[in-house]
């Protein structure tokens, strides 16, 4: 039986979605390997979240914003370092500032050829969105939060430490009330766990349930995931509620001595029974192997 050939992700701006004044979000479409874009209006900057897979969708996501920037200075930024996040930010040079925290910058040094050659066997699709795709190098890195001020709005970005990688961020609009999580939290899937032993082991589950809980404890009023529909602090609260059943089922299983076939085999099917309508059943299996290699 042949694969599920994965759908071409593109990223279509003629759908932007505006949650307040001067700031929009290009929603994904319910799409795979589409992330929801966020374009973040000041009085003399924009700030571009996420690029889309590959040149051809950042030049697009490019375009949207110049036009939507009339004149504005152009910034960037993107919430991890994997390819349908930052993958078109080579589009960006020259015409925008891209800001990255140090982590995930490093992960994008260390981590992005091999990341690029894994997504090319996802599918002539995939593969044809990253031809010509060059490993990004960011203009600004920074440490510890970063506060841009794009006139008369602050944006934050806020490394979170590692969780679904270790370059992870998120980016608030206080006075919009809005907060982009990137891969931290999906709307209408379960947990995307980027465990693959030996060559990737960065997911913390452990340390990504942290980082809800304290995500879900400033309850913003909007939060964009980084795929799915745009919801509220609720959203934020269904993913740690997820990731701390996961951790449950899969800790009270291995410290009975199963084997981890069995575990993963059990506790997959305890997810499904929980969340039958959600997509992504199979990160569940990379997410049990994960806590099982946690303590």
């Amino acid at each position: 039986m042949d694969e599920p050939t994965l759908p071409d992700p593109v990223v279509r701006v003629d759908g932007a979605r505006e949650l307040a004044e001067d700031l929009l979000v290009i929603p994904n479409h319910g799409v795979p390997l589409v992330p929801n874009v966020g374009v973040i209006g000041g009085t003399h900057s924009v700030l571009v979240v996420e690029t889309g897979m590959g040149p051809d969708n950042a030049e697009a996501v490019l375009k949207f914003a110049a036009d939507f920037a009339k004149g504005r200075k152009l910034y960037l930024t993107t919430t991890h370092f994997h390819p349908e996040h930052a993958f078109g930010a080579r589009s960006f040079a020259g015409a925008a500032t891209y800001l990255l925290n140090r982590a995930q910058a490093e992960d994008l040094r260390t981590k992005g050829q091999g990341y690029l050659g894994m997504f090319r066997g996802l599918g002539e699709a995939i593969a044809r969105r990253l031809d010509g795709v060059e490993i990004p190098e960011p203009d600004v890195v920074f440490d510890a939060e970063y506060t841009l001020d794009l006139g008369g709005r602050l944006v934050r970005l806020r490394p979170t430490g590692r969780a679904h990688s270790r370059g992870d961020q998120v980016v608030t609009v206080p006075d919009a009330g809005v907060m982009f999580t990137g891969d931290l939290a999906e709307a209408g899937q379960f947990a995307i766990f980027p465990w693959f032993p030996p060559h990737d082991t960065d997911v913390s589950g452990t340390r990504w349930l942290a980082v809800m809980e304290r995500l879900s404890a400033e309850r913003p009023p909007v939060v964009v995931p980084g795929h799915g529909d745009i919801g509220d602090a609720g959203l934020l609260d269904d993913v740690g509620e997820y990731l701390r059943l996961l951790r449950d089922e899969t800790w009270t299983r291995r410290d009975s001595a199963m084997s981890e076939a069995t575990i993963i085999a059990e506790v997959r099917a305890a997810m499904i029974a929980r969340h039958p309508e959600w997509e992504g059943r199979d990160w569940i299996d990379k997410g049990v192997a994960c806590f099982c290699a946690e303590h």
